[in-house]
């Protein structure tokens, strides 16, 4: 089985929190990671929006785009003010050869709100879930009819966060899955049932670590998403608390092969981007090695 190395210039440059970013440049962000040994990198704010000069950049580092988020407002808002506004994500990804596009629900989220505590995350009914799962769907199928995957990447202070949630969305539509572990141990989930229940949905992997002793100790009645992040939530693989050998064992047992992208979003100053991208690297290579993949360019 074959499986490819990303990371997500979250390390780098934090959309939600612009404090947590350190300032480099795209060329310097691509250097790093590519020197960590990362052959992928997904989309980022600093990343041109046209082909013609997003293909020279990406050429000159050595590395693909291998992915990025369309912030989805599915939940409120029509398939066809959504269709409008991921068109030109879709034709910029076909001509980069991107392998998908991650659909995050940003619609009555609270996950980019410091005064919004996680425990007043919105949730759906099981009806409202039905129609949304369909909504989804269709949306899906209409990109993908462009010759564009998309996945749907489950989120913390998001419409689909627990592990109940991602099962009634599966259950209720068709939209491949991202998964990622670090917001389904984040949300209580248990990480390795979710990759049975859901394995052949999944298209895309986020190698997202916790530190689960700053998670367990937050007041999710009174502090944010943003909040946690801030206190250090979120690590690389290697430097938290998820099995991630167990995890990616039981992803190659069921047959993935595609990308593992390290998305760890942190204060920059405390946990150097560069560095983190090293620790990160050497243990996907470890566990990868052990789980039987060969890693490819």
């Amino acid at each position: 089985m074959k499986a490819k190395l990303g990371m997500s210039p979250i390390a780098w440059w934090n959309d939600d929190l612009p404090e947590l970013s350190d300032d480099v440049s795209l060329e310097e962000c691509l250097r790093q990671s590519r020197s960590a040994g990362f052959t992928g990198m997904e989309q980022g704010r600093r990343f041109p929006s046209a082909a013609a000069e997003m293909l020279p950049v990406l050429k000159k580092a050595d590395v693909t785009l291998c992915g990025g988020w369309f912030s989805g407002t599915l939940v409120d808002d029509s398939l066809e003010s959504n269709q409008e506004r991921i068109q030109p994500m879709v034709d910029l990804f076909k001509a980069v050869g991107a392998p998908c596009i991650v659909y995050g629900e940003i619609g009555r989220s609270i996950q980019g709100d410091r005064s919004k505590p996680l425990a007043t995350k919105p949730r759906l009914s099981e009806n409202e879930m039905k129609a949304y799962g369909r909504k989804v769907s269709d949306f899906a199928k209409w990109v993908e009819a462009q010759g564009m995957p998309i996945v749907y990447h489950h989120h913390m202070a998001a419409v689909v966060e627990t592990e109940a949630e991602l099962d009634l969305l599966m259950a209720n539509s068709t939209i491949s899955l991202l998964f990622d572990a670090g917001h389904m141990a984040f949300a209580g989930g248990n990480v390795l049932r979710c990759i049975d229940k859901h394995h052949k949905r999944i298209r895309h992997v986020h190698t997202k670590d916790v530190r689960m002793d700053v998670i367990n100790k937050l007041d999710r009645t009174r502090e944010s998403f943003l909040d946690a992040v801030i206190k250090g939530a979120f690590t690389v693989p290697g430097d938290g608390s998820l099995d991630f050998e167990a995890i990616v064992k039981k992803l190659a047992s069921y047959g993935y092969e595609g990308w593992f992208v390290v998305e760890a979003e942190q204060d920059p100053r405390k946990a150097p981007p560069l560095k983190m991208a090293q620790i990160g690297h050497k243990e996907l290579i470890r566990v990868m090695t052990a789980a039987g993949y060969e890693v490819v360019a």
